[in-house]
């Protein structure tokens, strides 16, 4: 949907998320938009954590081995967002200063919208803010109960507003992101550390994409070599801490 010749929302998001609705098939939704299997796993976990919470989960077992749905949350932003594009681009102020769930939703398109080079894009709020002698320490809370800290300048606190209160992108690279399979009493420099379950492994000619599902909610992916999962012996359904430096965390806030 455009809005004065401008992008306002992730139609081919929302187009995969109804694709799924309809298959209960990551794989047959992505094949029905002609999105890459792994192109639509990115987006999916890019869209639960951007949301603070799961619009897609999986459904294990049965006869068919299990398969993929939408949660209650998930089914209600595409219905919302199908509401959205009857209507004609004059009302659309009209229903930003509307209460419910129209309005809310429309502040979430347009930010599964966004378009990074960062595989980890997590939303939440800051809930502290340590000015430093050069750099300030930011503290940003997000689903799942977890915490990101982030360093930035001066003036990036400044210009971007970060206060307690405000809202805010985290993005990581998943080149940034180390993984720790068992670190009981080991010491570490970096500052950020989510503990999660391994639920995907992407092997490719040199490296491997391993997807965390974070406790509480959200997901996290790294980019490790291959001798690296080898050596940790890493494997689905296997626990393990993602942890990456403060100075890695680039933050970002709603435009």
């Amino acid at each position: 949907m455009t809005v004065d010749g401008e992008k306002f929302g992730g139609q081919g998001r929302v187009e995969l998320l109804a694709a799924i609705a309809q298959t209960g098939s990551i794989s047959q939704a992505a094949k029905a938009i002609g999105m890459s299997y792994k192109g639509a796993w990115d987006a999916i976990d890019a869209m639960n954590n951007l949301a603070g919470e799961a619009l897609v989960e999986r459904v294990a077992g049965g006869k068919g081995g299990g398969g993929t749905r939408l949660t209650a949350r998930g089914e209600q932003l595409v219905t919302n967002f199908r509401a959205l594009e009857q209507l004609h681009r004059q009302f659309v102020e009209q229903l930003n200063g509307q209460a419910g769930n129209l309005s809310a939703d429309l502040t979430l398109i347009s930010r599964l919208n966004m378009k990074t080079s960062a595989r980890n894009q997590f939303f939440g709020t800051v809930s502290r803010v340590q000015s430093g002698a050069v750099n300030d320490e930011i503290e940003l809370d997000i689903a799942g109960g977890h915490k990101i800290v982030a360093i930035v300048t001066h003036e990036s606190t400044a210009s971007l507003g970060l206060a307690p209160g405000a809202q805010a992108f985290a993005l990581v690279k998943a080149s940034s992101i180390i993984l720790m399979t068992a670190g009981e009493g080991a010491r570490f420099s970096a500052r950020n550390q989510l503990a999660g379950t391994i639920s995907r492994l992407v092997p490719g000619a040199v490296n491997t994409e391993v997807v965390l599902d974070l406790t509480g909610g959200g997901s996290i992916a790294a980019i490790i070599t291959n001798e690296s999962a080898r050596s940790l012996e890493l494997a689905e359904g296997r626990t393990a801490t993602a942890m990456f430096k403060a100075s890695s965390v680039i933050v970002g806030v709603p435009g």
